[in-house]
């Protein structure tokens, strides 16, 4: 079997992100095994088609804010995606790693040989 693209990798770990929960750019990358490349992160969620199943807007940056997107009206709709979930916003507009981030029990599967 070919081996898994990085988009696939991301999208494999984005998805397991449980609803009202949030992970960073960075945390994606290093969680599929491509760490340092959290800018490849932003280019896969960008890269999505129409039809999908990846919760994309439980990615935030690292300062824990929505960052925004060529297009626009994105962060808007990620946000009211986020609160739809019960995931808070401050006078910032961050929201609490501390409090919303996730933190995996243990690491996604993401196997490349599939």
């Amino acid at each position: 079997m070919p081996a898994k693209s990085s988009y696939d990798l991301i999208y494999s770990v984005v998805r397991s992100i449980p609803p009202g929960r949030v992970a960073t750019y960075g945390q994606i990358a290093a969680l599929a095994g491509l760490p340092g490349h959290a800018r490849q992160v932003g280019y896969a969620l960008n890269a999505l088609p129409d039809e999908h199943d990846v919760p994309w807007h439980r990615v935030i940056n690292a300062k824990g804010k929505v960052s925004l997107r060529a297009g626009g009206g994105f962060d808007d709709l990620q946000r009211r995606l986020l609160e739809a979930e019960g995931v808070l916003f401050d006078c910032r507009d961050a929201v609490s790693l501390l409090e919303f981030g996730w933190r995996p029990r243990s690491q996604p599967r993401v196997n490349s040989a599939q």
